[in-house]
Protein backbone atom coordinates (compact mmCIF):
# COMPACT_ATOMS: atom_id res chain seq x y z
CA UNK A 1 0.00 0.00 0.00
CA UNK A 2 2.87 2.37 0.74
CA UNK A 3 4.52 1.69 -2.62
CA UNK A 4 1.19 2.32 -4.40
CA UNK A 5 1.31 5.95 -3.25
CA UNK A 6 3.79 6.57 -6.07
CA UNK A 7 1.47 7.17 -9.01
CA UNK A 8 -1.75 6.61 -7.03
CA UNK A 9 -4.75 6.83 -9.37
CA UNK A 10 -8.24 7.05 -7.97
CA UNK A 11 -9.15 4.84 -5.02
CA UNK A 12 -7.07 1.75 -5.85
CA UNK A 13 -5.25 2.38 -9.13
CA UNK A 14 -1.63 3.14 -10.06
CA UNK A 15 -0.39 5.14 -13.05
CA UNK A 16 3.41 4.78 -12.98
CA UNK A 17 5.07 4.74 -16.38
CA UNK A 18 8.79 4.26 -16.85
CA UNK A 19 11.01 7.33 -16.24
CA UNK A 20 8.04 9.43 -15.07
CA UNK A 21 8.33 11.42 -11.82
CA UNK A 22 6.19 8.77 -10.14
CA UNK A 23 8.51 6.01 -11.34
CA UNK A 24 11.59 7.96 -10.19
CA UNK A 25 10.10 8.33 -6.71
CA UNK A 26 9.18 4.62 -6.57
CA UNK A 27 12.68 3.57 -7.66
CA UNK A 28 14.20 5.78 -4.96
CA UNK A 29 11.89 4.29 -2.34
CA UNK A 30 12.89 0.77 -3.41
CA UNK A 31 16.57 1.70 -3.18
CA UNK A 32 16.02 3.18 0.28
CA UNK A 33 14.26 0.04 1.49
CA UNK A 34 17.12 -2.10 0.12
CA UNK A 35 19.63 0.03 2.02
CA UNK A 36 17.57 -0.19 5.22
CA UNK A 37 17.65 -3.98 4.84
CA UNK A 38 21.45 -3.89 4.80
CA UNK A 39 21.77 -4.65 1.10
CA UNK A 40 24.33 -3.12 -1.26
CA UNK A 41 22.33 -0.84 -3.56
CA UNK A 42 23.10 -0.19 -7.22
CA UNK A 43 21.16 1.45 -10.08
CA UNK A 44 22.26 0.27 -13.51
CA UNK A 45 22.44 2.10 -16.84
CA UNK A 46 18.71 1.80 -17.64
CA UNK A 47 17.50 2.43 -14.09
CA UNK A 48 16.98 -1.08 -12.75
CA UNK A 49 17.52 -0.97 -8.97
CA UNK A 50 19.52 -3.82 -7.40
CA UNK A 51 19.91 -4.78 -3.74
CA UNK A 52 22.67 -7.33 -3.07
CA UNK A 53 23.22 -9.61 -0.08
CA UNK A 54 26.76 -10.80 -0.74
CA UNK A 55 27.47 -14.50 -0.31
CA UNK A 56 30.45 -16.10 1.35
CA UNK A 57 31.39 -18.02 -1.79
CA UNK A 58 32.29 -16.49 -5.17
CA UNK A 59 30.04 -17.20 -8.10
CA UNK A 60 26.92 -16.00 -9.93
CA UNK A 61 23.96 -14.44 -8.14
CA UNK A 62 20.50 -15.78 -7.41
CA UNK A 63 18.07 -12.95 -8.23
CA UNK A 64 14.42 -12.31 -7.41
CA UNK A 65 12.30 -9.37 -8.49
CA UNK A 66 9.96 -7.91 -11.09
CA UNK A 67 9.01 -4.59 -12.69
CA UNK A 68 7.68 -1.47 -10.98
CA UNK A 69 6.06 0.32 -13.93
CA UNK A 70 2.31 0.03 -14.44
CA UNK A 71 -0.45 0.20 -17.00
CA UNK A 72 -2.24 3.54 -17.55
CA UNK A 73 -3.87 3.02 -15.13
CA UNK A 74 -3.13 -0.35 -13.61
CA UNK A 75 -3.37 -1.78 -10.12
CA UNK A 76 -1.20 -1.96 -7.06
CA UNK A 77 0.07 -5.52 -7.48
CA UNK A 78 1.12 -6.21 -11.08
CA UNK A 79 4.94 -6.22 -11.08
CA UNK A 80 5.37 -4.21 -7.88
CA UNK A 81 4.44 -7.19 -5.70
CA UNK A 82 7.26 -9.25 -7.21
CA UNK A 83 9.86 -6.52 -6.78
CA UNK A 84 8.84 -6.10 -3.13
CA UNK A 85 8.57 -9.86 -2.51
CA UNK A 86 12.19 -10.40 -3.59
CA UNK A 87 13.33 -7.68 -1.22
CA UNK A 88 11.15 -8.93 1.66
CA UNK A 89 12.28 -12.54 1.23
CA UNK A 90 15.99 -11.64 1.13
CA UNK A 91 15.61 -9.25 4.08
CA UNK A 92 13.94 -12.02 6.11
CA UNK A 93 16.61 -14.57 5.20
CA UNK A 94 19.38 -12.15 6.15
CA UNK A 95 17.73 -11.39 9.50
CA UNK A 96 17.14 -15.04 10.38
CA UNK A 97 20.17 -16.79 8.91
CA UNK A 98 22.84 -14.14 8.32
CA UNK A 99 25.06 -14.03 5.25
CA UNK A 100 24.23 -16.64 2.60
CA UNK A 101 26.61 -19.07 0.99
CA UNK A 102 25.66 -17.73 -2.46
CA UNK A 103 24.94 -14.11 -3.33
CA UNK A 104 21.27 -13.10 -3.34
CA UNK A 105 19.93 -10.04 -5.13
CA UNK A 106 16.57 -8.29 -5.23
CA UNK A 107 15.72 -6.21 -8.31
CA UNK A 108 13.14 -3.62 -9.31
CA UNK A 109 13.10 -3.73 -13.11
CA UNK A 110 12.51 -0.40 -14.79
CA UNK A 111 10.02 -1.29 -17.53
CA UNK A 112 7.91 -4.27 -18.63
CA UNK A 113 4.51 -2.99 -19.67
CA UNK A 114 5.30 -0.81 -22.69
CA UNK A 115 2.62 1.57 -21.39
CA UNK A 116 4.57 4.76 -22.21
CA UNK A 117 6.68 3.42 -25.10
CA UNK A 118 4.73 0.59 -26.77
CA UNK A 119 7.73 -1.10 -28.40
CA UNK A 120 9.95 -0.83 -25.31
CA UNK A 121 8.31 -3.77 -23.53
CA UNK A 122 10.76 -5.61 -21.23
CA UNK A 123 13.22 -2.71 -21.55
CA UNK A 124 14.80 -3.38 -18.14
CA UNK A 125 15.23 -7.12 -18.52
CA UNK A 126 16.26 -6.82 -22.19
CA UNK A 127 19.06 -4.49 -21.12
CA UNK A 128 20.25 -7.06 -18.58
CA UNK A 129 20.46 -9.82 -21.20
CA UNK A 130 21.91 -7.59 -23.94
CA UNK A 131 18.86 -7.44 -26.19
CA UNK A 132 18.84 -3.67 -26.75
CA UNK A 133 20.65 -2.65 -29.92
CA UNK A 134 22.70 0.59 -30.08
CA UNK A 135 20.07 2.58 -32.00
CA UNK A 136 16.99 1.30 -30.19
CA UNK A 137 16.72 4.09 -27.62
CA UNK A 138 16.45 6.78 -30.30
CA UNK A 139 14.14 4.66 -32.49
CA UNK A 140 11.76 3.73 -29.65
CA UNK A 141 8.98 6.29 -29.69
CA UNK A 142 6.26 6.89 -27.12
CA UNK A 143 2.57 7.65 -27.34
CA UNK A 144 3.56 11.30 -27.02
CA UNK A 145 6.13 13.06 -29.20
CA UNK A 146 9.18 11.66 -27.42
CA UNK A 147 11.72 8.85 -27.58
CA UNK A 148 12.84 6.63 -24.73
CA UNK A 149 16.29 8.20 -25.17
CA UNK A 150 14.75 11.58 -24.36
CA UNK A 151 13.00 10.17 -21.30
CA UNK A 152 16.21 8.53 -20.05
CA UNK A 153 18.16 11.78 -20.31
CA UNK A 154 15.45 13.61 -18.38
CA UNK A 155 16.06 11.35 -15.37
CA UNK A 156 19.86 11.44 -15.59
CA UNK A 157 20.48 8.24 -17.56
CA UNK A 158 22.70 8.17 -20.64
CA UNK A 159 21.29 6.09 -23.54
CA UNK A 160 24.84 5.63 -24.86
CA UNK A 161 25.64 3.52 -21.78
CA UNK A 162 22.76 1.03 -22.05
CA UNK A 163 25.11 -1.84 -22.84
CA UNK A 164 26.68 -1.44 -19.38
CA UNK A 165 23.48 -2.85 -17.83
CA UNK A 166 24.23 -6.28 -19.29
CA UNK A 167 24.88 -9.03 -16.74
CA UNK A 168 26.59 -12.39 -17.22
CA UNK A 169 26.80 -13.33 -13.55
CA UNK A 170 23.23 -14.44 -12.76
CA UNK A 171 22.56 -18.16 -12.42
CA UNK A 172 18.91 -18.17 -11.31
CA UNK A 173 16.02 -15.70 -11.66
CA UNK A 174 12.85 -16.25 -9.65
CA UNK A 175 9.91 -13.90 -10.22
CA UNK A 176 6.90 -13.75 -7.93
CA UNK A 177 3.84 -12.26 -9.62
CA UNK A 178 0.09 -12.09 -9.31
CA UNK A 179 -1.58 -14.69 -11.51
CA UNK A 180 -3.63 -12.15 -13.52
CA UNK A 181 -6.17 -14.88 -14.26
CA UNK A 182 -8.88 -16.96 -12.53
CA UNK A 183 -7.29 -20.43 -12.29
CA UNK A 184 -6.05 -20.26 -8.69
CA UNK A 185 -9.28 -18.74 -7.45
CA UNK A 186 -11.28 -21.39 -9.28
CA UNK A 187 -9.13 -24.08 -7.65
CA UNK A 188 -9.33 -22.46 -4.20
CA UNK A 189 -5.53 -22.20 -3.92
CA UNK A 190 -3.36 -19.25 -2.82
CA UNK A 191 -0.18 -20.04 -4.73
CA UNK A 192 1.18 -21.70 -7.88
CA UNK A 193 4.61 -22.68 -9.09
CA UNK A 194 4.89 -21.75 -12.77
CA UNK A 195 6.40 -24.38 -15.07
CA UNK A 196 6.12 -22.45 -18.36
CA UNK A 197 5.39 -18.96 -19.69
CA UNK A 198 3.21 -18.78 -22.75
CA UNK A 199 4.41 -18.04 -26.24
CA UNK A 200 2.74 -14.94 -27.69
CA UNK A 201 2.20 -13.91 -31.30
CA UNK A 202 0.55 -10.63 -32.34
CA UNK A 203 -0.69 -10.26 -35.91
CA UNK A 204 -2.10 -7.28 -37.77
CA UNK A 205 -4.28 -8.63 -40.60
CA UNK A 206 -5.67 -6.56 -43.49
CA UNK A 207 -8.44 -7.89 -45.71
CA UNK A 208 -9.10 -5.92 -48.90
CA UNK A 209 -12.18 -6.37 -51.03
CA UNK A 210 -14.42 -3.98 -52.93
CA UNK A 211 -16.62 -1.22 -51.50
CA UNK A 212 -20.18 -1.29 -52.80
CA UNK A 213 -23.79 -0.34 -52.05
CA UNK A 214 -25.29 -2.35 -49.19
CA UNK A 215 -28.62 -2.79 -50.96
CA UNK A 216 -28.04 -2.80 -54.71
CA UNK A 217 -25.05 -5.15 -54.89
CA UNK A 218 -26.01 -8.88 -54.80
CA UNK A 219 -24.52 -11.13 -52.09
CA UNK A 220 -23.10 -13.65 -54.55
CA UNK A 221 -21.13 -10.95 -56.38
CA UNK A 222 -19.57 -9.27 -53.35
CA UNK A 223 -15.97 -9.22 -52.28
CA UNK A 224 -16.85 -8.26 -48.70
CA UNK A 225 -13.91 -8.02 -46.27
CA UNK A 226 -16.28 -7.62 -43.30
CA UNK A 227 -17.88 -10.98 -44.07
CA UNK A 228 -14.39 -12.46 -44.31
CA UNK A 229 -13.41 -10.85 -41.02
CA UNK A 230 -16.51 -12.21 -39.26
CA UNK A 231 -15.72 -15.73 -40.41
CA UNK A 232 -12.02 -15.43 -39.54
CA UNK A 233 -12.62 -13.86 -36.11
CA UNK A 234 -15.03 -16.62 -35.11
CA UNK A 235 -12.76 -19.26 -36.61
CA UNK A 236 -9.49 -18.33 -34.89
CA UNK A 237 -11.20 -17.91 -31.51
CA UNK A 238 -12.96 -21.25 -31.89
CA UNK A 239 -9.68 -22.92 -32.91
CA UNK A 240 -8.22 -22.10 -29.49
CA UNK A 241 -11.50 -23.03 -27.78
CA UNK A 242 -11.49 -26.48 -29.41
CA UNK A 243 -7.84 -27.07 -28.51
CA UNK A 244 -8.73 -26.33 -24.87
CA UNK A 245 -6.69 -24.85 -22.05
CA UNK A 246 -4.14 -23.32 -22.09
CA UNK A 247 -4.57 -22.27 -25.76
CA UNK A 248 -6.06 -18.76 -26.09
CA UNK A 249 -6.79 -16.47 -29.03
CA UNK A 250 -8.17 -12.94 -28.92
CA UNK A 251 -9.36 -10.61 -31.66
CA UNK A 252 -9.24 -7.33 -29.79
CA UNK A 253 -9.16 -4.57 -32.41
CA UNK A 254 -10.94 -4.03 -35.74
CA UNK A 255 -11.02 -1.05 -38.12
CA UNK A 256 -13.31 -0.93 -41.16
CA UNK A 257 -12.87 1.50 -44.02
CA UNK A 258 -15.22 3.08 -44.89
CA UNK A 259 -17.01 2.59 -41.62
CA UNK A 260 -20.66 3.33 -42.52
CA UNK A 261 -23.87 1.34 -42.16
CA UNK A 262 -24.94 1.22 -45.82
CA UNK A 263 -21.56 0.51 -47.43
CA UNK A 264 -19.79 -2.80 -47.97
CA UNK A 265 -16.27 -1.96 -46.66
CA UNK A 266 -13.21 -1.77 -48.86
CA UNK A 267 -10.80 -2.92 -46.15
CA UNK A 268 -10.98 -4.40 -42.69
CA UNK A 269 -7.90 -4.43 -40.48
CA UNK A 270 -7.85 -6.43 -37.24
CA UNK A 271 -5.55 -7.89 -34.60
CA UNK A 272 -5.01 -11.51 -33.59
CA UNK A 273 -3.35 -12.31 -30.24
CA UNK A 274 -2.57 -16.04 -29.98
CA UNK A 275 -0.84 -17.78 -27.06
CA UNK A 276 0.27 -21.23 -25.95
CA UNK A 277 3.00 -22.27 -23.47
CA UNK A 278 3.80 -25.60 -25.15
CA UNK A 279 6.16 -25.12 -28.14
CA UNK A 280 4.65 -27.92 -30.26
CA UNK A 281 1.03 -26.98 -29.52
CA UNK A 282 1.85 -23.34 -30.14
CA UNK A 283 3.04 -24.21 -33.65
CA UNK A 284 -0.18 -26.15 -34.30
CA UNK A 285 -2.33 -23.23 -33.09
CA UNK A 286 -0.48 -20.74 -35.27
CA UNK A 287 -0.58 -23.01 -38.33
CA UNK A 288 -4.34 -23.54 -37.99
CA UNK A 289 -4.88 -19.80 -37.72
CA UNK A 290 -2.79 -19.08 -40.81
CA UNK A 291 -4.49 -21.79 -42.90
CA UNK A 292 -7.97 -20.61 -41.88
CA UNK A 293 -7.31 -16.96 -42.67
CA UNK A 294 -5.82 -17.68 -46.08
CA UNK A 295 -8.59 -20.15 -47.01
CA UNK A 296 -11.35 -17.69 -46.12
CA UNK A 297 -9.65 -14.88 -48.03
CA UNK A 298 -9.16 -17.02 -51.14
CA UNK A 299 -12.73 -18.39 -51.11
CA UNK A 300 -14.21 -14.90 -50.74
CA UNK A 301 -11.94 -13.28 -53.34
CA UNK A 302 -10.18 -11.05 -50.82
CA UNK A 303 -6.60 -9.87 -50.69
CA UNK A 304 -4.96 -10.63 -47.34
CA UNK A 305 -1.83 -9.17 -45.75
CA UNK A 306 -0.62 -10.69 -42.47
CA UNK A 307 1.97 -8.66 -40.55
CA UNK A 308 3.61 -10.05 -37.41
CA UNK A 309 4.34 -7.39 -34.79
CA UNK A 310 5.33 -9.64 -31.88
CA UNK A 311 6.54 -13.21 -31.52
CA UNK A 312 7.72 -14.37 -28.09
CA UNK A 313 8.49 -18.10 -27.95
CA UNK A 314 7.29 -20.12 -24.95
CA UNK A 315 9.66 -20.13 -22.00
CA UNK A 316 9.91 -23.34 -20.01
CA UNK A 317 10.89 -23.01 -16.36
CA UNK A 318 13.96 -24.87 -15.17
CA UNK A 319 12.76 -28.28 -13.90
CA UNK A 320 15.17 -28.18 -10.97
CA UNK A 321 13.87 -24.80 -9.82
CA UNK A 322 10.27 -25.94 -10.24
CA UNK A 323 11.02 -28.94 -8.01
CA UNK A 324 12.79 -26.71 -5.47
CA UNK A 325 9.85 -24.35 -5.07
CA UNK A 326 7.28 -27.16 -5.11
CA UNK A 327 9.18 -28.76 -2.21
CA UNK A 328 9.41 -25.39 -0.45
CA UNK A 329 5.62 -25.10 -0.58
CA UNK A 330 5.04 -28.68 0.56
CA UNK A 331 7.51 -28.40 3.44
CA UNK A 332 5.61 -25.39 4.79
CA UNK A 333 2.18 -26.93 4.29
CA UNK A 334 1.15 -24.32 1.70
CA UNK A 335 -1.50 -25.52 -0.74
CA UNK A 336 -0.39 -24.95 -4.33
CA UNK A 337 -0.63 -26.15 -7.89
CA UNK A 338 1.83 -26.16 -10.79
CA UNK A 339 0.61 -24.35 -13.89
CA UNK A 340 1.71 -22.32 -16.94
CA UNK A 341 1.46 -18.54 -17.23
CA UNK A 342 -0.88 -17.15 -19.85
CA UNK A 343 0.76 -13.71 -19.70
CA UNK A 344 4.25 -12.63 -20.69
CA UNK A 345 6.82 -11.71 -18.04
CA UNK A 346 10.39 -10.46 -17.62
CA UNK A 347 11.40 -14.04 -16.81
CA UNK A 348 11.12 -14.82 -20.53
CA UNK A 349 13.95 -12.38 -21.19
CA UNK A 350 16.01 -13.46 -18.18
CA UNK A 351 15.92 -17.05 -19.45
CA UNK A 352 18.49 -15.94 -22.02
CA UNK A 353 21.18 -15.84 -19.30
CA UNK A 354 19.78 -17.74 -16.31
CA UNK A 355 17.58 -20.58 -15.13
CA UNK A 356 14.12 -19.17 -14.39
CA UNK A 357 11.04 -20.02 -12.39
CA UNK A 358 7.97 -18.06 -11.29
CA UNK A 359 5.59 -18.11 -8.33
CA UNK A 360 1.99 -16.95 -8.73
CA UNK A 361 -0.27 -15.45 -6.07
CA UNK A 362 -4.04 -15.69 -6.44
CA UNK A 363 -5.82 -12.75 -8.13
CA UNK A 364 -9.34 -11.89 -6.95
CA UNK A 365 -11.78 -12.54 -9.80
CA UNK A 366 -8.73 -13.04 -12.02
CA UNK A 367 -8.52 -9.28 -12.56
CA UNK A 368 -5.36 -7.45 -13.61
CA UNK A 369 -4.25 -4.44 -15.70
CA UNK A 370 -7.00 -2.52 -13.94
CA UNK A 371 -7.29 -0.57 -10.67
CA UNK A 372 -9.62 -3.36 -9.49
CA UNK A 373 -6.84 -5.97 -9.33
CA UNK A 374 -6.46 -7.36 -5.79
CA UNK A 375 -4.53 -10.05 -3.95
CA UNK A 376 -5.08 -10.60 -0.24
CA UNK A 377 -2.36 -10.20 2.38
CA UNK A 378 -2.73 -13.86 3.50
CA UNK A 379 -2.22 -15.07 -0.08
CA UNK A 380 0.71 -12.70 -0.57
CA UNK A 381 2.34 -13.95 2.62
CA UNK A 382 1.99 -17.56 1.44
CA UNK A 383 3.67 -16.62 -1.83
CA UNK A 384 6.55 -14.82 -0.10
CA UNK A 385 7.00 -17.79 2.25
CA UNK A 386 7.38 -20.12 -0.76
CA UNK A 387 9.81 -17.68 -2.37
CA UNK A 388 11.91 -17.25 0.78
CA UNK A 389 12.03 -20.98 1.53
CA UNK A 390 13.11 -21.76 -2.03
CA UNK A 391 15.78 -19.05 -1.98
CA UNK A 392 17.02 -20.49 1.32
CA UNK A 393 17.40 -23.90 -0.30
CA UNK A 394 19.36 -22.40 -3.19
CA UNK A 395 21.60 -19.96 -1.32
CA UNK A 396 22.24 -21.31 2.22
Amino acid sequence: MEFARFGAWGATGVWRTVYSPEWVAAAKQYADWCAEAGLEVHKDAVGNVWGRLRGAEPGPSIVSGSHIDSQRPGGRYDGALGALAGLIAIRALSAQFGPPRRTLEAVALCEEEGSRFPTAQFWGSRAIVGRIAPGDAVATKGYEDETIADAMREVGLDPALIAEARRDDISDFIELHIEQGPILEQAGLPVAVVDAITGIRHLRVTLTGEANHAGAFPMDMRRDPMAGFAEIAAGVVNTAHRMGRPAVTTVGRVIAEPNFPAIVPHTVQFSVDARHPDPAQRDILYARHDALMREVAARRGLEIVIEQSLDHPPCLSDPGLVATFEKAARDQGIAFTTMPSGAGHDSQQMAEIAKVCMIFVRSKDGRSHTPEEFSSIPDIVEGVRVLAAGLHRLAY
